[in-house]
């Protein structure tokens, strides 16, 4: 069950309501937070301590410093408890906005600049800071950051050390940053390598498992970093963004990677029919049924092209398995005659030599 939206109480002054307006909807695009941005504005006669208190109904509070806020004398008395022993005690999480030349009181933290807007939306998130791109790619970084971290969407970066800079500075922006290696790889595989890494159990046909992948990643703020290409089927909406990197990046680690490389890139015969064994057994274990009956039908084919009976009725006798699985019982069946039939042929020229 996914965890209900946390809320934000902001305490302003109605002077300060446009500053506020535009941090409220920066976190409505990428903090995943519901903003009581009326109910925060203070009414004629009310105080920012008053109102501090009014916002602890919400889970965080923002308190927002200016000349129009804050009274021209404010002893410590009236607003230690209302904005530090009482959120303490209630662990409700407060922080606090400069947004002028005010002066709000030195021990209060985090206090924020009202400007750096993406280190106010890190506190709501719960996350760090962040680090600063390097100054080599600090440019084109920030430019991405624009276009994906600071709301969902989709951008393109033609190198891999932009794509790999971007995530390493602005992964406090997202939920999790995933890495998917795509290039030549079938969509099967990479949807399968996608899911092991959120710790989705893929079981279904690739139809159903990419709509499943669908609906986890839009509902949370992921970002996901397509390394050597595009794929559409893998390019969600809703809260996640997706960068797409031309440029390939270092292989992928899932365990079934090298094994499927074999058959793509021509191994010798014996060594594919190896790899094909080991991923049977790998992806049954990892519950990647779609890669598995993906697999199977590329050694199918090939051990076809090579006359290698005992090899074409293995994969065929898995691919069996695999649609009585799915409920495919019918094209579970017709298969099965087929794959029998074909050996029925060869069993009389065994005699006949």
């Amino acid at each position: 069950m996914q965890a209900l939206t946390r809320t934000l109480f902001p305490c302003y002054a109605d002077a300060d309501a446009p500053a506020v307006q535009r941090i409220a909807a920066f976190l409505d695009r990428g903090a995943d937070v519901r903003v009581f941005l009326e109910e925060g504005r203070m009414q004629p006669g009310e105080d920012l301590a008053a109102k501090a208190r009014e916002g602890r109904m919400a889970d965080l509070v923002l308190v927002f410093f200016s000349r129009a806020s804050m009274p021209s004398r404010w002893p410590r008395a009236q607003w230690e408890d209302a904005l530090v022993n009482e959120p303490a005690a209630e662990r409700v999480r407060i922080a606090f906005v400069k947004s002028d030349d005010c002066s709000p009181p030195r021990v209060l933290s985090p206090i924020f600049d009202v400007n750096r807007i993406r280190d106010i939306k890190r506190w709501v998130r719960g996350a760090e800071p962040g680090e600063a791109p390097s100054p080599e790619y600090a440019g084109d970084v920030e430019v991405l950051g624009i276009a994906i971290a600071d709301r969902p969407g989709s951008d393109t970066t033609a190198r891999f050390a932009i794509a790999d800079e971007f995530a390493r500075a602005f992964s406090p922006d997202f939920d999790a940053v995933v890495r998917i290696e795509t290039g030549e790889r079938r969509l099967a595989a990479i949807a399968g390598d996608l899911g092991a890494q959120l710790g989705l159990g893929l079981e279904g046909e690739l139809p159903e498992n990419l709509e499943r992948l669908r609906a986890f990643c839009e509902a949370r703020r992921f970002l996901i970093v397509h390394q050597g290409g595009t794929v559409p089927e893998l390019t969600f909406g809703g809260r996640t963004s997706t960068l797409i990197c031309e440029e390939a990046g270092p292989p992928s680690r899932d365990p079934l990677r090298p094994l499927q490389a074999a058959f793509a890139e021509e191994s010798p015969w014996p060594a594919v029919c190896q790899a094909a064994r080991q991923a049977r057994r790998i992806a049954r274990e990892l519950g990647r049924i779609a890669e598995l009956y993906d697999l199977m039908q590329s050694w199918s084919a090939m051990a076809a092209a090579h006359g290698d009976r005992d090899a074409q009725d293995e994969a065929a006798r898995e691919i069996v398995w695999i649609l009585e699985g799915w409920g495919r019982s019918e094209e579970a069946q017709r298969t099965e005659y087929r794959r029998a039939a074909e050996l029925d042929e060869q069993m009389p020229l065994l005699f006949e030599l």
